[in-house]
């Protein structure tokens, strides 16, 4: 045999070992994939305690033994008659839109949106759920209001899904005031779209006289925009001098943008938290994050008013007879939250010392998702379940910088509290205080934010595009010493995304 014989050979042989590794290696990377029919959350992904002091037991405390304790502890109070009672009941229901579109919804109360609860700051609010028929079962998510976290209404983790003919009791004192919203937290990313969901406003008191104050919900039910429930242009007469309030409120998976022209008006609350000294805008564009809230307000003027989602038949025109209409403006800057409004004082900027700083680097690489073959979402590196969970304590203050290294806008949404936003970009905020819940990351773009660990439990931070959050970008921020009996998976009928 001649050395190029052999030498074909070994190459022929080294092809095939490289080929069988290879294969070896992709189904290795399959299997290992594949999530069972039923785990608890805090089994998966790697705990990170953010260069902290490491709780003694560290991850066991998670679970049974030891000092632990379930979040089931973690509820609203028990005794007490509520300030406010709702029934919210799940149901399929055929809606029909103002323009004669009819849509296959799933409601609350068989209206999308469900109905809009309105309670004031220190109420006691109890909430029944009952599933009529939604046959993938369903809880309540209290958006942006940071409740116990036996009240929080994610399927597989604080709570079994509700399924038909069930039902559940949240509980809980609201101690903010603001606009926010509800909706399921069992398989959102296909039932939000398909309904399941509404306002929640917490005034701060009684309402002032001669003001209006509406709430705006932006939704789309299968390509067809509607604001507050309606798919056409809708008027209503206002009187001059009027101080009007406009709620506006994005429950899509992507930003939205709104338009209000016809007057000057200031934008003083977002994500339920008021703007310190907000300041007069005009011919400004809004742009909501998914999942967002803006309240603008202004004082009637004598001309029209109107509020739009640009490239629709969905808006609102405010007028002091019902008549007339504003000719839309050239679209004018957008609006950013980083510096505007007056400064006040905070409890800790980036000249803080924080007792854990994490990074949450969001990209994308090829890889396998329960099994699934495709371009993944990656958190740090890593494909779901293969992710970080941020561990802190009680008291802690904690420091996020959060890179979007992809091509897609990220809004991220932590359960449970509200991060004040540091710097964007390596620019420091310069305006109010700038307190979200729901923050939209675009392509390139990198956020320092900060909250206190105030609220024990185990709660969601995630995508609220929730295509984004099913498709793997979602982890856990877990509180040491907390465990949820809970568990998410086909067998358990949980589906938290």
């Amino acid at each position: 045999m001649t050395t190029g014989h052999i030498l074909r050979r070994s190459g022929a042989a080294l092809g095939i070992v490289v080929v069988l590794a290879a294969t070896a290696w992709v189904g290795w990377a399959w299997w290992s994939s594949r999530l069972p029919d039923s785990y608890n959350v805090m089994d998966y992904g790697t705990h990170d305690y953010g260069g902290g002091v490491v709780p003694a037991g560290g991850a066991e405390h998670h679970h049974h033994g030891g000092a632990s304790a379930s979040l089931t502890t973690l509820r609203g109070p028990a005794e007490g008659t509520p300030d406010e009672r709702f029934t919210l009941t799940a149901l399929s229901a055929a809606v029909e839109l103002p323009s004669g579109q009819r849509i296959d919804a799933l409601t609350f109360n068989g209206r999308v949106p469900g109905p809009e609860l309105r309670v004031r700051r220190g109420d006691l609010v109890e909430v029944t759920l009952v599933n009529d028929d939604v046959e993938s079962g369903v809880t309540i998510h209290w958006h942006g209001v940071d409740v116990p976290n036996a009240e929080d209404g994610v399927a597989g983790v604080t709570q079994d899904a509700v399924l038909p003919g069930g039902r559940h009791t949240y509980r809980f004192r609201v101690e903010q005031a603001g606009t926010f919203w509800y909706h399921t937290h069992q398989s959102s990313a296909k039932e939000v779209r398909r309904g399941l969901f509404g306002a929640l406003v917490i005034e701060d008191g009684p309402p002032a006289k001669r003001t209006l104050d509406l709430t705006m919900v932006s939704h789309d039910f299968a390509g067809v925009p509607t604001l507050a429930g309606s798919d056409r242009l809708e008027r209503r007469v206002v009187a001059p001098g009027t101080r009007v309030r406009l709620r506006l409120v994005n429950t899509d998976n992507t930003p939205q943008r709104f338009e209000l022209d016809g007057t000057p008006f200031e934008v003083v609350a977002i994500d339920g938290t008021d703007v310190h000294a907000p300041t007069p805008l005009e011919h400004t564009s809004l742009e909501l994050a998914a999942g967002g809230r803006y309240d603008v307000a202004f004082t009637m003027p004598a001309t029209p008013v109107r509020l739009a989602i640009p490239d629709t038949q969905a808006g609102l025109v405010l007028s002091r007879d019902g008549t007339g209409d504003v000719a839309p403006a050239d679209p004018g800057p957008e609006f950013d939250p980083l510096a505007y409004g007056t400064p006040a004082p905070v409890p800790f900027d980036r000249a803080t010392r924080f007792d854990r700083r994490f990074r949450f680097d969001i990209g994308r690489k090829p890889g396998f998702l329960d099994g699934k073959p495709g371009l993944q979402w990656t958190i740090n590196g890593g494909i779901f379940p293969d992710v970080p969970v941020f561990m802190v304590e009680r008291g802690d203050l904690v420091e996020v910088t959060i890179d979007n290294d992809t091509k897609a806008v990220h809004p991220m949404h932590l359960h449970g509290h509200h991060m004040l936003v540091l710097a964007r970009d390596g620019v420091a905020a310069s305006g109010s205080p700038w307190w979200t819940d729901t923050l939209d990351v675009e392509p390139g773009e990198r956020y320092e934010v900060a909250f206190r660990a105030d609220n024990p439990g185990i709660w969601m931070d995630h995508c609220h595009n929730l295509k984004h959050a099913a498709a793997g970008m979602t982890m856990h921020v877990a509180y040491a010493g907390v465990f949820t009996p809970f568990t998410t998976g086909g067998r358990a009928h949980n589906h938290p995304e």
